[in-house]
């Protein structure tokens, strides 16, 4: 099963709500890239398809999370599968034609001078990282606060954010602290730099 088939598979599955047809049937439109996209321009999943992969390995590494008896008992960590497979699968919905691909000259093994493709940003909705996810969402669905939250905090501490206003989230939104560490997971150890 392809990226793109498994997280079609479990977007239908789990997310139900109105809007979310429509969301998916614009992320499959010719108006978006999200299923073609690279997660960055040269670190995790810097290659074609790379955005899908990195939502599917997300969406793995949370569930993961949020099965530890721990996270249940201890710190009343309960969450629907819609919510789950939501803030997993979109947190990064801001990243789809958000990359660009142009070129460089570069040598090859040869010492020749050829030109190369390479990544880069085309950001034409300046409007953050998280935020810019949220406010995506939004345009086709409904999202619960603790949904919004999860999705706008989960770069976590390696964001650009002021570092009360994260721990703040944290300590009020527990999901928004399961995403960041399922975010980082992926990112860290599934991924890694290519």
């Amino acid at each position: 099963m392809t990226a793109k088939e498994e997280f079609t598979s479990i977007y239908q599955q789990y997310i139900q709500r109105p809007g979310a047809q429509r969301l998916l049937d614009y992320l499959n439109s010719d108006a978006s890239d999200f299923f073609t996209a690279p997660c960055s321009t040269r670190f995790h999943g810097s290659h074609e398809g790379g955005l899908v992969e990195h939502s599917v390995n997300v969406y793995h590494c949370l569930k993961d999370y949020l099965t530890r008896p721990r996270t249940k008992e201890l710190y009343r960590m309960d969450f629907s599968e819609e919510t789950i497979a939501l803030v997993s699968l979109l947190h990064d919905i801001c990243k789809l034609n958000f990359y660009k691909t142009d070129y460089r000259n570069a040598k090859n093994a040869q010492g020749v001078w050829e030109k190369v493709p390479y990544y880069t940003i085309d950001d034409t909705l300046p409007y953050g990282h998280g935020e810019k996810s949220v406010y995506i969402i939004s345009s086709y669905m409904r999202l619960t606060r603790e949904e919004a939250f999860a999705i706008r905090y989960h770069m976590g501490f390696s964001g650009i954010e002021d570092k009360n206003s994260i721990g703040k989230a944290f300590e009020m939104f527990p999901l928004a602290f399961a995403l960041s560490v399922a975010d980082m997971e992926a990112t860290y150890y599934l991924e890694g730099a290519e």
